[in-house]
């Protein structure tokens, strides 16, 4: 295995490609001399990025280490995935610790339940929301406009619930600000659950940033993650416009700053395994809209670093719901969101647009948009809204006491 030293210079090794390459191409793949980079830095007031700021990184199988911002930026570029853990310099992110509470899940059953709900879905809520959210210059989470496509997001979530929940429901629901540091919060709505004894919350989410390469240039964001960000919007709609009630709570999330290192999901899923809250499923939708040329259209199933268990029933939903089928791929170590609630002894699972070598190639660059190809797909993002439906209404339950 290669010493935390040696992959940090292959990081530094991909940082030589001029700034000026990056601007508008579509395959930005690293970085320049700091010099550099802080004089571009200095164009985008908007941007709160200190270079040399110091930050204590994870990587697979290695020590937390110190290393700089821009050391952050270079391992990106040379795709190195890792835990950012400076605000949890305690927590033990060696070993994938023992799940908290070990859960199986029934084979899923609810065809009744979740069959009417699918049909309220549409490609229309995604494309224009998905419009807006791309309309941000960047949604980097350290800057004013990653601040506002976040605010606008929250205002959304919050017109989509008065306009299609039932004032009943409304009284239900909650949508609060998880607040970080770095201004860009996380976003968690909620639909309390109709039991008195099961308060094991089921969970669905995607990370609401984006960024380029080099996170000052412009990130359109709309395959990593603004597709997954509008499909669980969408899910979310088509279930509080069928007035679901839960039994079990059910919440969705929308995480700040996982291109930082999972910044955001690793200060939620902290939280609630500091209050011991029992978390009986979560389900991460990380880019769903793209479908590469001569492929197969199908959903992605990571197989690493999630929970097994879960990880089947996902299978079962896919076989039962969606009209495409599945197939087992892998992402490596810190890949998305999922992860911090794996290493935080929860049961995480993670779907994606196709296998991970088809995946979307124009990520972290100028060409993450809807309009770079038709391989950018609003109907295979409904697959996944139909997903995410499923998953919920099997696990949440659904009392029809009311």
């Amino acid at each position: 295995m290669k010493s935390f030293a040696s992959l940090l210079a292959l990081a530094s090794l991909a940082a030589s490609t001029p700034l000026s390459f990056y601007e508008n191409n579509q395959f930005p793949i690293g970085g320049s001399q700091q010099i550099e980079a802080e004089e571009l830095l200095s164009s985008y007031p908007g941007v709160s990025l200190d270079l040399n700021e110091r930050r204590l990184v994870q990587l697979e199988g290695q020590a937390p280490a110190w290393v700089s911002e821009l050391d952050k930026i270079n391992m990106k570029a040379a795709g190195l995935r890792f835990f950012d853990v400076t605000d949890f310099p305690g927590s033990n992110y060696q070993e994938v610790p023992t799940l908290r509470t070990k859960t199986s899940y029934h084979t899923p059953n609810a065809t009744d339940l979740v069959k009417p709900v699918l049909n309220k879905l549409s490609t229309d809520g995604p494309k224009e929301n998905l419009e807006k959210f791309t309309s941000f210059r960047t949604r980097y989470y350290r800057s004013d406009t990653g601040r506002e496509s976040q605010l606008w997001l929250l205002s959304k979530i919050s017109e989509i619930t008065k306009d299609y929940a039932p004032k009943s429901l409304q009284d239900v629901i909650s949508i609060s600000e998880f607040k970080h540091s770095w201004g860009q919060n996380s976003i968690i709505a909620r639909i309390n659950g109709t039991s008195s004894t099961d308060d094991s919350v089921v969970i669905l989410s995607a990370h609401q940033d984006s960024t380029n390469m080099w996170p000052f240039l412009p990130a359109p964001g709309a395959d990593d993650d603004g597709s997954g960000s509008v499909t669980i919007l969408e899910s979310y709609r088509a279930l509080i416009a069928s007035n679901f009630r839960p039994v079990r709570p059910v919440e969705f999330h929308w995480y700040s700053a996982e291109e930082g290192g999972l910044l955001g999901s690793q200060a939620v899923a902290a939280a609630y395994a500091d209050r011991s809250a029992n978390v009986y499923a979560m389900s991460q939708f990380d880019m769903t809209a793209w479908v590469k040329a001569g492929t197969r259209e199908e959903v992605g199933i990571i197989t690493d670093y999630t929970d097994n268990s879960l990880t089947e029933f996902n299978k079962k939903l896919v076989d039962l719901y969606l009209d495409i089928p599945y197939v087992e791929t892998k992402c490596g170590y810190a890949c998305s969101d999922h992860a911090s609630w794996g290493k935080a002894g929860y049961p995480s699972t993670f779907t994606i647009e196709s296998s991970f070598e088809n995946s979307n190639k124009h990520i972290h660059s100028t060409q993450d948009r809807i309009d770079i190809s038709e391989e950018f797909s609003f109907d295979h993002m409904l697959e996944f809204s139909k997903l995410g439906v499923a998953f919920a209404i099997e696990l949440g339950g659904w009392s029809k006491k009311d």
